[in-house]
């Protein structure tokens, strides 16, 4: 899967950055909750085309820093674009322009497959040929034609979450944000899931996908890795193995989260 991506090894070189279109800048986003610091001066970027990884433990600050960006929160200070929107002015324009997927995934049990995917193509606004073509492509590629119309009830988790992404894809955004997309999920279900995430990336699609399985990070270009609220490490899998001599991802994160002292 990963061997078919691009080589991004060098992102964190000015050589190769400076060519890169930024389609999320974060500088000094603060977000507190009264005395409570959720989000610490986060400075980062995310490049068109990429998978970034925000990674980190239960209560790290990932999913706060995640709905700022998707205009859902305000931060309490900062300087912020969402594919060139700034998040204080333009939150319902950057709402309008993502994919978003969240933990609980926003799926209506009591409707069908064919009815979910029917009812967030017209939210999104697309045309009635719009929504049918759509609609016959989604379950052909999900191989559930069969099962159009069975309630989402009946759906396995798995299933659930696939439909989820592709229901956030809808509407065609260029950037795709990604709550916990895998949690709950055995390891080869969540592998599934990760070739979904690929083939939106190969389309030129920005991936900021939120987990806090550390196996996941491998199958990112970037990771930046979040501890009590603040960036403890940001490159790319490999450069953070070597530089903290470990043979994964697991390795690194914990030797990042020792001094941790939040947990959920």
């Amino acid at each position: 899967m990963k061997e078919d991506k691009t080589d991004t090894s060098a992102l964190n070189t000015a050589t190769v950055t400076e060519h890169l279109q930024t389609v999320i800048s974060v500088k000094n986003l603060v977000k507190k909750f009264g005395h409570f610091v959720a989000n610490d001066h986060l400075t980062f970027e995310v490049y068109k085309g990429e998978i970034f990884g925000f990674l980190g433990a239960n209560g790290a600050g990932k999913t706060t820093a995640m709905r700022i960006l998707c205009g859902l929160s305000s931060p309490t200070s900062g300087e912020l674009t969402v594919g060139g929107y700034d998040v204080y002015k333009q939150a319902e324009l950057i709402k309008r322009n993502i994919g978003y997927m969240s933990q609980k995934f926003s799926l209506y049990e009591d409707l069908t497959i064919a009815e979910n995917i029917r009812f967030y193509a017209g939210i999104y606004g697309l045309s009635r040929q719009q929504r049918k073509e759509k609609e016959d492509r989604m379950l052909k590629k999900l191989g559930l034609e069969p099962e159009r119309d069975k309630l989402i009830a009946s759906l396995p988790l798995g299933w659930r979450q696939k439909l989820s992404f592709l229901i956030a894809l809808l509407h065609d955004p260029q950037i795709v944000f990604l709550d916990e997309p895998t949690g709950g999920v055995d390891p080869i279900t969540r592998r599934q899931f990760w070739d979904f995430i690929y083939e939106a990336a190969a389309e030129g699609k920005t991936i900021f996908v939120t987990t806090h399985y550390m196996d996941e990070a491998e199958y990112c270009d970037r990771v930046s890795i979040m501890v009590d609220g603040r960036i403890a490490a940001l490159d790319t899998p490999d450069v953070l193995k070597k530089q903290f001599n470990s043979e994964d991802m697991n390795g690194v994160f914990l030797q990042l989260a020792r001094g941790a002292t939040r947990t959920d």
